[in-house]
C-alpha cells in the first residue's frame, strides 16, 4: 500500500510539472525528461513513454474547459447553427498541424532516438531562451498586424505550424514557446499568439496521446491506471491556474523572463550532466 501511495505522489508531482510547463514557454517535454532523472516512477519503460505524453491530455482538457465558448463551432443562440468564424479557425489549426504531423509520423522514432538527450535539451533551452529575449527586444516598438485569431491568415497559420516542427524535432524547444515565438515574429499579437497556441495543442496532443495508447495497448494494471489518472487530473487542475495566470501576465509583460529562465536552466543541465552526474 505504501509503495502505491509513493507512486501516486510521484505521479502527482509529474502532473504538477506538466501543468506548469506545458503552457509556459519553457518546454514540458524537457522538464519531464529531466524530472525523471531525479524522481523515477517504478513502471516499465513502455508505460512511462506513454505516461509522459498522455498526462498532457489533462492539460489540454483545461484549454477545452476555459475556452469552450471560443472553440465550440455550434450555437443555438445565433441565427445560424454553425459559427462560421470558429469553423474557419479550426481549418486554420488543421493547416498549422500538417507540417509537424508529417514529421512525427515519418520520423518520430528516429527523432526520439537521436535527440532525446541532455545535450540537445540543454542547447534548445539556451538557444530559444536567447531567441525570446532577442525577438521581444526587436518587437518593442513594432505594432502587431494581427490582433485577433480571425485576422490570422492561412499563410500565417501554416508558418506557425512550421515553427511547431522545430519543437517536434528538438525536445527542450517547447511547442508553446516555438509557436508563440513564431506568431510574434509573423506579426501576431502576444495574447493572440498564445491563444492560437492553446487551441493548436488540442488536436496535436489528442493525436499524440492516441498514438501512444495504441502503441502501449489496453493492458493497464490497476496501479498503472491510477498513476495515469492521478497525473492527468493534477495536470488539468494546475493547467487551469497556469493558463489564467499566463493570459493575465502577457497583457502587461513580455516573455523575456522566460528567456532568461531557459538560459539558466539549460546551463545548469549541462553542468549537472557533464560534471556532477
Amino acid at each position: 500500500m505504501e509503495d502505491i501511495m509513493l507512486e501516486l505522489l510521484q505521479a502527482i508531482f509529474f502532473g504538477i510539472v506538466e501543468g506548469i510547463t506545458e503552457w509556459l514557454p519553457i518546454s514540458s517535454t524537457g522538464h519531464l525528461i529531466l524530472l525523471n532523472e531525479f524522481i523515477s516512477l517504478d513502471v516499465s519503460d513502455a508505460f512511462f513513454s506513454m505516461f509522459e505524453v498522455v498526462i498532457q491530455l489533462g492539460a489540454i482538457l483545461a484549454v477545452v474547459v476555459l475556452f469552450i465558448k471560443e472553440i465550440w463551432p455550434f450555437s443555438t443562440k445565433e441565427k445560424y447553427f454553425i459559427k462560421k468564424d470558429t469553423f474557419i479557425m479550426w481549418f486554420k489549426i488543421v493547416v498549422a498541424c500538417i507540417p509537424a504531423a508529417i514529421i512525427e509520423l515519418a520520423f518520430g522514432d528516429v527523432i526520439e532516438e537521436l535527440f532525446y538527450n541532455y545535450i540537445v535539451i540543454a542547447l534548445a533551452l539556451i538557444i530559444f531562451g536567447i531567441a525570446f529575449i532577442w525577438i521581444e527586444n526587436r518587437n518593442q516598438l513594432r505594432k502587431p498586424k494581427m490582433n485577433s485569431i480571425a485576422e490570422i491568415t492561412w499563410k500565417t497559420a501554416f508558418m506557425i505550424g512550421m515553427f511547431q516542427v522545430i519543437a517536434a524535432v528538438f525536445p527542450g524547444t517547447s511547442r508553446s514557446g516555438a509557436t508563440i515565438l513564431g506568431g510574434i515574429l509573423l506579426g501576431v499579437s502576444r495574447s493572440v499568439a498564445a491563444e492560437f497556441t492553446f487551441f493548436l495543442a488540442i488536436p496535436v496532443m489528442f493525436g499524440a496521446s492516441l498514438i501512444k495508447v495504441l502503441e502501449f495497448g489496453s493492458t493497464f494494471s490497476s496501479t498503472e491506471l491510477m498513476i495515469l489518472c492521478a497525473g492527468m487530473l493534477t495536470a488539468f487542475l494546475v493547467s487551469v491556474i497556469v493558463i489564467r495566470f499566463l493570459m493575465g501576465y502577457i497583457k502587461k509583460h513580455d516573455f523575456k523572463v522566460f528567456g532568461w529562465y531557459r538560459i539558466i536552466l539549460g546551463a545548469l543541465v549541462l553542468i549537472y550532466f557533464t560534471f556532477i552526474r
